[in-house]
């Protein structure tokens, strides 16, 4: 929602833990070409690591990886997320006191 990006939620596995977004545009990839040397270099990486750290303040582990990217060829964005355990929220202090 911050970059102005539509993106679907779609592919979920049987247990509800693992699902793909694909993002129908990137704005951070506007004016970018790779050069054939750095085909291999996820540029947009910072959006896999954007969404992790977004799971981690809700008590969420995940690991989140690139499944397609228009830089490398493919014909979508796509980020693949997976739920690998939920985080026990921990208070600071006693209510009780």
């Amino acid at each position: 929602m911050f970059l102005g990006v539509t993106a679907s939620v779609m592919n979920w596995d049987a247990d509800g833990t693992c699902c793909s977004i694909v993002l129908e545009d990137n704005p951070l990839v506007d004016f970018v070409e790779l050069p054939d040397t750095c085909q291999g270099l996820y540029y947009c990486n910072i959006l896999s690591g954007v969404i992790r750290g977004a799971l981690e303040m809700v008590a969420m582990k995940t690991e989140v990886t690139w499944i397609r990217d228009m830089l490398r060829g493919d014909d979508a964005y796509e980020l693949q997320v997976k739920l690998l355990k939920q985080v026990p929220e921990e208070y600071p202090y006693k209510d009780d006191e």
